[in-house]
């Protein structure tokens, strides 16, 4: 599957003929505003050259405009979603994991450290103004070199190593990123989930920036947002990735337009998007997308009862018998099952920067962590939760991956309680209380707090499992529900004792894969929260690393980076899932088990067999939802 990480220095999909000008209809979503003459017409609201997609070739249906898309999500904060799933990136993979330009006309790479990337002439941002280069200047000068606004200095997108590239702009329609050395993840970073916005709408922000106004209207500004100060009134209104402020111009293929913290948000289509198809349709196709913000319990239930009419967020593996019933009963939907790109569908983290010195010393001793995943009956877990379409083992790339080692899979991942109880009397845990507890050096039982977001029943009933079988360990497992923020922040200040969350996001990896996301370069990897914060800070907050395996997966990732060939690159990914599955720092449960995608029967272009991935994927991003669309729309319109 991940066999293709080749870069197309193409323009877009396909292009007209020379001779041709491209005709494209006007949006009747569009019309009025068009006739009163509020909005250019459909012609000059697209680039010079748009990216055009040939559907057709794809396997693909050439759809119509209009509709609304009803989905849903369990948070006010993930209307974030939408930048997720409507994937517009300045390159980003298609279905193939291929990577294409998209925002950008085309790129063109030099000795693999210098990037000219070239803008499609006339894109513009959705309020209409013109994007350009300014908007990359802005964002490199005064906002990644800004001490205020980036008190770490620019991001690690713009860095290889300890050194910082450079940013230049020859004209309005070229920006040359040049690294110091070779830097094969830049363009992998830039197609991200969650990608890193190397450009602003400078026209917008420039009245929140303290170089471009006076002192006066800054502090009239100030005042009114109720902040302390330019820089976090910037801050507020630059959210690009959380799409929290409707006034924000985006490039997405949908924009918001609802205000406040309410429980369904708006997304209208953007009248400046530079996707069309090969009849001149411009994308998406869809009009509107309505976001509910629903309780996690809900949203199967809601799912059953045709509220939504595309799904896959909030549905759990144990969801999928609720469904398939709903569609006997004759509700208007299909169950899709896709495949999970996680790594481990559920994984266990032991906080290694736990702020207890005793209990952080027992879970450092890697003893501990490989009786803990002998301790768990996986065969179980698989058959009461997933009716044994899981795979079983711990966390490493998946079987479809050119890295998967099986034996990084069983690596201390079989269920034997008697040789975890042997490590465990080792390590001089062998006293016990009365109930059969063990007890830690200084008397206290050994209690084994893991916190949890909530949000996931399989996550809480395979722990309900583990609790049996870690008993017979003398392990008591006491299991704490938190909201999924307080949850994180626990984690982050290091007063989470272990965490459960699911595996890698890329469990797909190939040679060409950065493998940061193994090293500890990251709080969000829940066993070395402290050491992830010290490498993204450079060193001014969290803690060094101080174990020789993970001192070694740092190593390891950095020559990576100065690594010239595929052998290699896939020499190091190896050594580095062997520390894993030998160390055990996150302990996989299993993998692999499909996840249930709702798709209503008037919606058509979703594949009935995709990949449910975070990154690369982006979720439905991946398969391009600006292409979705509805065989009789006309059952769903909404009034603008």
């Amino acid at each position: 599957m991940f066999d293709k990480f080749t870069v197309i220095l193409l323009t877009g999909f396909m292009a007209w003929p020379a001779s041709a000008e491209p005709f494209v209809k006007e949006s009747a979503f569009w019309a009025v505003e068009v006739e009163n003459g509020e909005l250019d017409p459909a012609p000059l609201r697209i680039p010079q050259t748009p990216l055009i997609v040939d559907l057709e070739d794809k396997g693909r249906q050439l759809g119509e405009q209009g509709g609304t898309l009803r989905t849903m999500v369990t948070r006010s904060k993930d209307v974030r979603q939408m930048v997720v799933y409507g994937y517009a990136r300045l390159i980003g993979y298609d279905h193939e994991y291929t990577l294409q330009p998209d925002i950008l006309r085309k790129v063109d790479v030099e000795d693999g450290r210098i990037f000219s990337m070239y803008l499609r002439p006339g894109h513009r941002w959705s309020d209409g103004a013109h994007f350009t280069s300014a908007d990359f200047e802005y964002w490199w000068e005064h906002v990644a070199q800004n001490v205020k606004l980036s008190p770490n200095g620019p991001p690690e997108v713009m860095r290889s190593g300890d050194e910082i590239a450079t940013m230049s702009f020859p004209d309005a329609y070229t920006v040359v990123v040049e690294f110091p050395r070779p830097n094969p993840e830049f363009l992998q970073l830039l197609a991200g989930a969650s990608p890193p916005f190397i450009y602003r709408p400078a026209h917008y922000l420039k009245q929140f920036h303290v170089a471009f106004n006076t002192a006066e209207a800054m502090q009239e500004m100030i005042d009114k947002k109720r902040v302390r100060g330019w820089a976090p009134l910037h801050n507020k209104l630059d959210n690009m990735y959380k799409f929290d402020n409707h006034e924000l111009p985006t490039l997405q293929p949908w924009m918001p337009v609802t205000t406040g913290g309410v429980s369904r948000q708006t997304f209208v289509r953007n009248p400046y998007f530079h996707r069309i198809d090969a009849r001149g349709t411009q994308l998406p196709y869809i009009d509107v997308v309505e976001m509910a913000v629903v309780g996690s319990g809900l949203v199967a239930a809601k799912s059953n009862a045709g509220e939504s009419d595309l799904q896959a967020r909030g549905l759990d593996f144990r969801d999928v018998s609720i469904l398939k019933k709903g569609e006997v009963d004759g509700a208007a939907y299909r169950t899709f099952l896709w495949a999970n790109g996680a790594a481990s569908q559920i994984a266990i983290y032991p906080n290694l920067n736990f702020a207890d010195p005793m209990w952080r010393d027992i879970m450092r001793d890697v003893r501990f962590r490989r009786a803990l995943s002998m301790g768990i009956d996986r065969r179980m877990i698989n058959r009461a939760l997933y009716f044994g379409l899981g795979t079983e083992g711990g966390m490493t790339a998946l079987a479809s991956s050119p890295l998967f080692d099986a034996s990084n899979l069983s690596r201390w991942t079989l269920y034997d309680l008697k040789a975890a109880n042997v490590l465990l009397d080792e390590m001089g845990l062998y006293q016990r209380d009365k109930s059969g507890v063990r007890l830690l050096p200084d008397g206290r039982p050994m209690e084994f707090v893991i916190e949890t977001a909530g949000e996931r029943q399989e996550v809480e009933n395979a722990l309900a499992i583990i609790t049996d079988t870690w008993r017979d360990l003398g392990i008591k497992l006491i299991m704490r529900p938190l909201d999924r923020d307080i949850l994180r922040n626990r984690i982050f200040s290091g007063l989470t004792m272990a965490s459960v969350w699911f595996g890698w996001d890329n469990g797909n990896p190939q040679a060409n894969t950065p493998p940061a996301y193994l090293a500890p370069t990251d709080q969000v990897f829940f066993a070395w929260p402290k050491w992830g914060q010290y490498y993204q800070t450079h060193g001014a907050a969290g803690e060094p690393v101080d174990m020789v395996p993970a001192r070694r997966l740092l190593e390891l990732n950095e020559e990576w980076g100065q690594a010239t060939t595929d052998l290699q690159r896939t020499n190091i990914w190896m050594e580095m899932l062997k520390i894993h599955s030998e160390q055990q720092f996150g302990i996989g449960v299993l993998s692999e088990a499909p996840q249930p995608v709702v798709v209503s029967n008037m919606l058509r272009n979703v594949p009935e067999f995709g990949v449910w991935a975070w990154d690369p994927g982006a979720h439905f991003g991946l398969h391009r939802i600006d292409e979705f669309f509805f065989v009789d729309h006309g059952l769903a319109q909404v009034t603008k």
